[in-house]
């Protein structure tokens, strides 16, 4: 590693693999079935492991629902917030399961949806989220419908439902009682259902979740209604499993010791810059240092860290936890270099699998 050019997303194979023995323990024990979020996470590279312990893929937009038909395999969700009249075919053939945003959506494209499992996407109007960007039970939320006249004048045509309330939820018992409170306002329309998504965004790979206690959750659920429970981890698929991997290229002291990297957070890791969170820097050491982006935005800045030594131009620094929410969105602002793409395999071997060279952004242009 030590020869290869930053930046680059380093994967772990080894961590991966963890996450995905507790994602097996947890279908075996709840009877669920779990399919990889690519909105958070599509690097297919190292589908090869994730597919022998999931059941497929559920995707956002066509391509995503493209690429998961043609390197995951197994089952593939189709969801869209809107489909449009250009795509609805081609999804429909990709896809195992089509899951329609609205109603107004179901009755436009059923017809053309024949033969392929139904469903519609089922907003409780509550979630886990304290950010209102990401809230899908926000006021005048467009994602799913949420009333149960609705609902129910859809039940000859649909299968199941998708609900997505859970974002970043560590805490059992507040998925607990939030599926409790599915049960009771909803108890008439899962009753006639086959199978339901919970969606994803519930941390159950965290260290010290409580896995079998969700596993008896899930299993009590799916046996009351008599419905496969579907999840749909992207977080808790990949989480502590990667590595942004930068190198310092400048040290400026303007009352704070700043150290400039080769990476910027609104192209690498957008998704801190959006939620305002700040990277997981060291926090190991007595020397601290804030650490910042090459681009010309003001605040493109990673976040304070503290490192055993001062810092020196050339060093490396790991930025840990950035698998999720980071390649799916990384982009060519100012034209900088976009991190490669490397595995670290079982092996401790590292290769590197995707680079983007000057001719993927002047192609990205026109």
């Amino acid at each position: 590693m030590a020869g290869m050019q930053t930046p680059f997303y380093l994967i772990d194979k080894s961590a991966l693999r963890r996450n995905m023995e507790q994602v097996a323990r947890l279908r075996e024990a709840s009877g669920a079935k779990a399919l990889l979020a690519l909105k958070c996470f599509a690097t297919w590279s190292v589908f090869d492991l994730m597919r022998d312990y999931m059941d497929g893929t559920t995707s956002s937009s066509l391509f995503e629902l493209r690429l998961g038909h043609e390197t995951f395999g197994k089952e593939t969700h189709a969801y869209s917030v809107a489909w449009a009249d250009h795509e609805i075919d081609e999804a429909v053939s990709y896809s195992d399961k089509i899951i329609f945003n609205s109603l107004s959506q179901l009755d436009r494209f059923a017809d053309r949806a024949k033969g392929v499992t139904t469903g519609l996407r089922l907003n409780p109007r509550f979630s886990t989220s304290g950010f209102d960007l990401a809230d899908p039970a926000r006021p005048f939320s467009r994602l799913g419908e949420w009333d149960t006249a609705r609902l129910e004048s859809a039940l000859d045509r649909i299968s199941g439902v998708m609900i997505h309330y859970n974002c970043e939820n560590r805490d059992f018992d507040l998925f607990d009682g939030q599926l409790t409170r599915i049960e009771t306002e909803f108890g008439e329309i899962l009753k006639r259902l086959d199978w339901v998504s919970l969606g994803g965004g519930i941390h159950f790979t965290g260290e010290g979740y409580p896995i079998d206690r969700l596993a008896d959750r899930l299993k009590a659920f799916q046996d009351r209604w008599g419905v496969q429970a579907y999840l749909e981890p992207g977080e808790a698929s990949i989480t502590g499993t990667t590595t942004l991997e930068v190198s310092v290229l400048d040290i400026i002291d303007n009352g704070k010791k700043v150290a400039i990297v080769d990476s910027s957070i609104e192209a690498h890791m957008l998704d801190l810059l959006i939620y305002r969170e700040t990277a997981k820097l060291p926090q190991s050491g007595d020397h601290e240092y804030q650490v910042a982006g090459k681009t010309c935005l003001a605040g493109d800045i990673f976040g304070d860290g503290r490192f055993d030594k001062p810092l020196a131009i050339g060093d490396r620094i790991s930025i840990a936890d950035a698998a999720g929410y980071t390649m799916v969105k990384k982009n060519w602002f100012n034209g900088v270099a976009m991190p490669a793409i490397a595995i670290r395999e079982e092996d401790g071997s590292i290769r590197t699998v995707r680079s983007f060279p000057y001719d993927e952004y002047k192609s990205s242009l026109s």
